[in-house]
């Protein structure tokens, strides 16, 4: 297992060398049993210097890892930071390149309030408008908004959804270009963006001047609906 991880395997990705072998670029996201409640939003290099404390000769660092693997039966889930700020702006410049999100439905307080998550899970989207948009002048604002909702739909196949026009359903968000900016971080994700005034969902207003209405009129979306 050693020898896989810090050598890789043909045709399979690796975290590991995707990030030099630098623990510092792992960050723990995951929700930890109660033994190792402490490590959670650590990274890595802090989470394995506080097992080795005390221990001579210094254990192997994959060692300590599958160590605390097996606590955790066998899965921590961890956040890599892969990608250079280079890289994200060549990428958004693309035109082909649209722009989405695999964070998770999580809130800042509540059932929904776990682990230490990726920031994307409350940020992604005001992040482009914010940073993106406003601040580095990297896209147009009208570029960010089509990679954000017509270019999806597109590329998923969704119909009638995407654009605001006639017979498409009623899927709006109202923001303020001036002031629309994420909040979350790293090392504090559990904040909520600003500057969304209203989201409409299927028709019904979700959002309403940033307050949540109750409503969940939302459905899952299969491709040539």
């Amino acid at each position: 297992m050693k020898k896989d991880i810090r050598g890789g395997l043909p045709g399979w990705y690796n975290h590991y060398t995707a990030v030099g072998g630098d623990w510092s670029r792992m960050l723990i996201s995951a929700s930890l049993s109660a033994r190792n409640k402490a490590a959670e939003g650590q990274t890595m290099d802090k989470v394995l210097a506080a097992r080795a404390q005390g221990r001579t000769p210094a254990p192997d660092s994959l060692d300590l890892l599958f160590d605390f693997l097996l606590e955790e039966d066998g899965s921590v889930g961890t956040i890599y930071a892969h990608h250079t700020e280079e890289d994200m702006n060549l990428a958004l410049r693309q035109p082909w390149c649209s722009i989405g999100s695999d964070g998770s439905a999580m809130a800042i307080a509540g059932p929904l309030r776990r682990g230490n998550p990726h920031p994307r899970s409350f940020g992604t989207f005001p992040r482009i408008l914010g940073v993106y948009v406003r601040d580095r002048h990297v896209l147009r604002l009208e570029d960010a908004v089509r990679k954000m909702t017509s270019l999806n739909a597109a590329k998923l196949g969704l119909r009638d959804r995407g654009l605001l026009r006639p017979g498409q359903f009623a899927d709006v968000a109202v923001f303020d270009p001036d002031k629309v900016v994420d909040r979350a971080t790293y090392l504090d994700p559990f904040q909520y963006n600003e500057g969304i005034a209203y989201v409409v969902v299927n028709g019904r207003v979700v959002l309403d001047q940033g307050q949540h209405t109750g409503a969940r009129p939302g459905r899952t979306l299969r491709r040539g609906q």
